[in-house]
């Protein structure tokens, strides 16, 4: 479970999936979203809705068989002189396997078995069973999955046809819709909740795909990869994560729009997602920057830098060229180039709008195959700590004169920051925070996250062939 503290006000986000073990149940992940139809007047009731769309949502029981260690080995071999010391104190030490369960949602989207969950709620798991609402039970094969996005696609052989909910348009959702979720909350099985959409575009911090739906309708653990309904009854949004006090719903919820779903569906069909690449590394727009770089607005992403030899040097994107449209589509935050790429077809032109030196003109790109090394990165990370971060490559390595190619690269500090207190500086590689090895930014920050504020991390870092231990402070 990754839980990280929001600044100030000591609110915990949480994915949440109730896992349960032998004996006891807990709470481990969730996410959420909601939206509803434009003009809808206050419904009096959600229970024709609710039985319509209920014999569609599955509870999700996701088995993980974990061995347990056994019998260390004889320090001395057969002939071990205190063998039977050994064999009196672990003998009951058999390696024996348990069962380690989670609990989930998701739903049917057609009459042929496919059923569309969470990433997290399915990934490690040895044995997938889905119950019905009408209390069948299937064993479910993973299909495809797409960890980048916690979007996953199973399916079950049914006997017969079976309910499908209607996937909706989760763009023409609107703020203040009502919305209704479906879930399988704590393991109780099919549970209704409504509320409305809260916001819409929310950035979260999941990763660089991040564009939840934000609702107030009750999530709980094990509501994870259950749909968020409009009140026509269409999926909008699948339910994802929540922040929380206490790990149950304080009415922040979040879902992942469900056309970002249906963009990626038929990739998750054939087993595997492929997206498009553009190469290279962007950051925020500051009213500095803006100034310094004579721009309108701060709106778009402006260029940190090209990787070598992939498609925006090729087409001449440089160092210092804000994007401000991909394909016809204004870039007005920063993180919304990468979803666009990602959602654009291999190999495919994609018409960039740029501003150089004040100046505006188009450039076409044609897109290469994003891979796990090359996904683009984002060099905003942990602001709050006053340093720009970006997983470093074989590449960039290179470039550089680095000895290692692994590891989370600091590219700039803010002068007064936490970072530049700590003693970091542009160039260091950070290899481990508090003894966990981080190799990607990602990691970084899922590691980072579990901080609160005015806690102490230690950090590893690599400078100039040398390794060193510095401390860093949380801002409080």
């Amino acid at each position: 479970m990754r839980t990280g503290e929001i600044s100030g006000n000591k609110v915990r986000f949480r994915r949440l999936t109730a896992a349960v073990t032998s004996v006891a149940v807990a709470a481990v992940i969730l996410w959420v979203g909601v939206p509803a139809p434009a003009g809808a007047s206050i419904p009096g009731s959600f229970a024709e809705l609710a039985k319509k769309a209920s014999p569609a949502v599955v509870n999700i029981s996701a088995v993980k068989v974990v061995r347990s260690p056994g019998m260390p080995s004889m320090p001395f071999g057969p002939n071990d002189p205190f063998r039977d010391f050994f064999d009196f104190f672990y003998r009951d030490r058999q390696p024996r396997d348990f069962r380690q369960q989670s609990l989930g949602s998701g739903f049917i989207i057609d009459r042929d078995g496919f059923i569309l969950t969470n990433n997290h709620v399915v990934e490690s798991t040895d044995e997938i069973k889905v119950r019905l609402d009408d209390g069948r039970e299937f064993e479910a094969t993973i299909v495809g999955r797409d960890p980048k996005t916690d979007l996953a696609l199973i399916r079950i052989e049914p006997d017969n046809d079976l309910p499908a909910l209607p996937l909706g348009d989760s763009d023409a959702a609107e703020v203040g819709e009502w919305v209704v979720a479906i879930g399988n909350p704590f393991g109780l099985g099919h549970t209704v909740t409504a509320g409305i959409v809260s916001a819409k575009y929310r950035q979260i911090g999941a990763g660089s795909y991040d564009n939840f739906i934000q609702t107030d309708a009750s999530i709980n653990p094990g509501n994870s990869g259950g749909p968020l309904l409009n009140t026509s009854g269409e999926a909008i949004g699948i339910n994802t994560a929540i922040f929380s006090r206490t790990g149950g719903s304080v009415g922040i919820g979040f879902a992942i729009p469900i056309n970002m779903a249906k963009d990626i569906l038929p990739q998750l069909k054939e087993g595997k997602v492929v997206r498009g690449w553009l190469g290279v590394m962007i950051q925020e727009i500051t009213p500095e920057l803006k100034e310094k770089l004579g721009l309108a607005d701060v709106h778009g992403a402006l260029v940190a830098d090209v990787t070598s030899g992939g498609p925006a040097e090729e087409a001449g994107i440089s160092r210092g060229d804000v994007i401000v449209a991909f394909n016809g589509k204004e870039i007005r935050e920063m993180k919304e180039l990468p979803l666009l790429v990602a959602s654009s077809p291999v190999g495919s032109e994609a018409q960039l709008r740029i501003v150089r030196k004040g100046k505006p003109m188009t450039v076409t790109v044609k897109l290469g195959k994003l891979s796990d090394a090359e996904e683009e990165p984002l060099v905003d990370t942990r602001l709050e700590l006053g340093m720009n971060l970006e997983t470093l490559t074989p590449e960039r390595a290179a470039s550089m004169g680095l000895a290692g190619t692994t590891g989370v690269l600091v590219t700039q500090v803010a002068p007064g920051s936490p970072a530049a207190q700590a003693g970091i500086r542009q160039g260091d590689v950070i290899d481990e925070v508090d003894q966990v090895p981080v190799t990607n930014v990602r990691e970084f920050e899922a590691v980072t996250a579990q901080f609160k504020p005015g806690d102490t991390m230690l950090l590893l870092l690599k400078r100039r062939g040398a390794t060193l231990f510095l401390t860093m402070k949380i801002p409080e």
